[in-house]
């Protein structure tokens, strides 16, 4: 009997037109673009919470069309960044302790967990890496908008031997809706000159009770930290509603 020499089901001919269905990867799409912009803007505090978002003048800043931005605000809208009822102009989402307060409770649950199973998967070399991460995040140099991208890739790096895709995912999510929040509470604590040596310390201090390669230590030190940010993004919070009132 004689083999069939085509590839699969489709032969030669049909695995080719089947492959030839991917397009080329492109670089960064221009909605892409503009929602990383925008996002920006929102946890940076430069759009502030409750300021009505323009669909002209914001395409008008940006020096693009209408298409890019509407495809934007919709990916901002399911990230809890921004409102837009139907038939009523989008608006930065207002900050709220009853969020803040739910995001971290399922962050507190999520981390520590992953710390557990993430301690002893990190070499040792891993470690000292993150170690001088933790020292530079101290650097009285270097502002919040400088060291943030830092900071979160300090801490997904702790976490990257239990993470998976998805893990990854729900982190990015959760981070970015705390991150107006933690930047109000420590951009206050920003002229503290001692308020550097503390954020290193703090950061230094998980390193090490991860390098015990004690799980139930790395859970309760990831735990204790991120109590110490809420309640410091809290405070923050209703310090700045006070003043508002």
């Amino acid at each position: 009997m004689t083999m069939s020499t085509t590839a699969g089901p489709l032969g030669a001919e049909g695995a080719s037109s089947a492959m030839g269905a991917l397009r080329p990867i492109a670089q960064q799409s221009l909605s892409a673009q503009v929602t990383s912009e925008l996002r920006r803007s929102i946890v940076s505090g430069d759009l502030t919470p409750g300021q009505s978002l323009s669909l002209r003048k914001l395409a008008d800043q940006l020096g693009v069309s209408f298409i890019p931005v509407r495809d934007a605000l919709k990916v901002l809208e399911s990230e809890g960044l921004i409102t837009n009822p139907p038939g009523r102009s989008a608006s930065v989402a207002p900050l709220d302790l009853a969020e803040l307060q739910s995001v971290y409770r399922i962050r507190r649950r999520l981390e520590p967990d992953l710390a557990r199973r993430a301690v002893r998967g990190l070499s040792d070399v891993q470690l000292d890496a993150l170690y001088q991460v933790a020292t530079d995040l101290g650097d009285e140099r270097r502002s919040m908008d400088d060291i943030y991208d830092d900071h979160r890739a300090f801490h997904l790096d702790l976490l990257a031997p239990a993470a998976t895709a998805w893990d990854e995912r729900i982190l990015t999510v959760l981070w970015q809706a705390c991150e107006r929040y933690v930047r109000i509470g420590f951009g206050l604590l920003d002229t503290d000159p001692e308020e550097h040596r503390r954020r290193a310390e703090a950061h230094q201090l998980l390193v090490d009770e991860f390098r015990t390669r004690d799980p139930e230590a790395a859970a309760r030190a990831l735990d204790k930290h991120l109590a110490h940010n809420e309640t410091i993004a809290s405070r923050a919070l209703a310090q700045r509603d006070a003043v508002g009132d």
